[in-house]
């Protein structure tokens, strides 16, 4: 998947700045600066809910862009990665880390970052269907040429 992902960013995207391969993902639930001693805390509630997942099946479905970056939304078939972060966003919120945003989650890929909206339109990349198998808890840090992630822990979704 990633592959074809590079592919067409390169043919569909170049005028922006794409994201490096491996800093593609799906976000479940952003949670800006936190301290260390929250991690451990976050990793268990992130292991409890994608426990309980059920099967996540991805397709794209559009490429869409916000101010300042371009992305690839997806389809959840069957609304599992939908009810992942969800359950996910109420544990963490009991926890007093997070506060969910306003509007609904979005399933997509980040994969273009710009200062000045390019208006690109491209097809939506052909990926197929997409079946995550782990979920993972990520150390951010921006840099001039974009964030750069670092994974602190991963789980298995689904029991997998």
């Amino acid at each position: 998947m990633l592959d074809r992902l590079g592919a067409w960013q390169a043919a569909c995207i170049a005028r922006a700045r794409p994201v490096a391969r491996e800093n593609l993902h799906v976000t479940l639930a952003f949670l800006g600066a936190r301290p260390d001693a929250d991690v451990a805390r976050i990793v268990r509630e992130l292991g409890r809910a994608a426990a309980g997942a059920g099967p996540i099946v991805f397709e794209a479905v559009r490429y869409r862009e916000t101010r300042s970056v371009g992305m690839v939304v997806l389809s959840d078939e069957g609304g599992a990665a939908t009810a992942l972060a969800d359950d996910l966003a109420g544990r963490l919120e009991r926890l007093g880390v997070y506060r969910r945003e306003g509007r609904r989650w979005l399933p997509h890929v980040t994969v273009a970052r710009f200062r000045e909206r390019p208006a690109l339109a491209p097809p939506p990349p052909a990926l197929g269907r997409v079946s995550p198998s782990d979920a993972a808890v990520y150390s951010s840090v921006l840099r001039p040429g974009g964030a750069q992630y670092r994974v602190l822990e991963s789980v298995a979704l689904g029991g997998r």
